[in-house]
């Protein structure tokens, strides 16, 4: 009977017509957070530092994104910008990969190292870019991370550093490993001067990047439900064969067994750190 009679409102008179004629919202438009299930507008999100604000839930964000959110506004001086890597061992395809990787993030490597300032604190900093080869630490990253720290060491100011890494970029092989007694021999010198080191850990810290200068902050603090290992959970499992513990290698679980100092939530970072920097400011003067 439905075909027969006038439609009633203008809902009806879609249904009957289908879906053709019904508006579309852009999928660019909304987030569907992985924690929640929930529909996020896009500009909320970003307003938020991309945290969803229902479960808290922190999804992936650019280094430059974090730079903006930490460092006081016009303060940041940016330090061995245009340093790149090169393909010392002839792998194949690196070059290729290197150029797509600049395309996607605008960087010239997976860190951004410079000064500037927290809270008022004079600060030196560097921050990994998860999106330049999953934040794989080469030649350049390692020299880049240990210049900062000499320079930290020179200046005389704290170091704040976020990771973001799948470890040693394989494509430099061993080349890529020796960064991680270079970087370590670098905070050691600089922490041996009296300098403060914030290490932050996020979302995934692991490999060689987490087996060097991540865990060897004076303060080590992580944002919540970050993976971060040398290992992965599934190559432990496969290897040991044994069940995992619950949340095993997450932030919390590290906290809780005394790997990490603190777990504290992006929004909060800025202000978290720059009372750090300012009681360490005050203890040294």
């Amino acid at each position: 009977m439905f075909n027969f009679r006038k439609p009633k409102n203008e809902l009806e008179l879609i249904l009957k017509q289908g879906k053709k004629n019904t508006p579309t919202i852009p999928d660019e438009m909304f987030t569907s957070c992985p924690g929640c299930s929930a529909s996020i507008l896009s500009e909320e999100l970003i307003e938020s530092l991309n945290v969803c604000l229902k479960c808290g839930h922190h999804f992936k964000i650019s280094a430059r994104q974090r730079l903006n959110a930490l460092a006081d506004a016009g303060s940041f001086d940016e330090l061995f910008g245009d340093m790149e890597s090169e393909n010392l061992l002839g792998f194949p395809e690196y070059e290729k990969k290197l150029h797509n990787a600049k395309l996607a993030t605008a960087e010239n490597e997976a860190v951004i190292c410079g000064t500037c300032e927290i809270g008022g604190n004079p600060t030196a900093v560097f921050i990994m870019e998860g999106d330049f080869m999953m934040g794989s630490m080469g030649t350049v990253v390692g020299e880049k991370i240990t210049r900062l720290f000499e320079h930290a060491l020179k200046m005389r100011l704290p170091v704040v550093g976020y990771t973001i890494s799948g470890g040693a970029r394989m494509q430099e092989g061993i080349l890529s490993l020796m960064q991680m007694a270079k970087t370590s021999g670098a905070v050691m010198r600089h922490g041996t001067a009296g300098l403060l080191y914030i290490a932050v850990l996020t979302n995934p810290t692991t490999g060689g990047v987490t087996a060097s200068f991540a865990m060897e902050g004076d303060m080590v603090i992580a944002e919540p439900g970050a993976l971060i290992c040398f290992a992965g959970p599934r190559v432990i499992a496969q290897t040991t064969r044994q069940k995992l513990p619950p949340g095993f290698q997450t932030a919390e679980f590290l906290l809780e067994k005394g790997f990490i100092d603190a777990i504290v939530p992006r929004k909060e970072h800025k202000n978290t750190i720059a009372k750090l920097l300012y009681m360490h400011r005050g203890a040294s003067e």
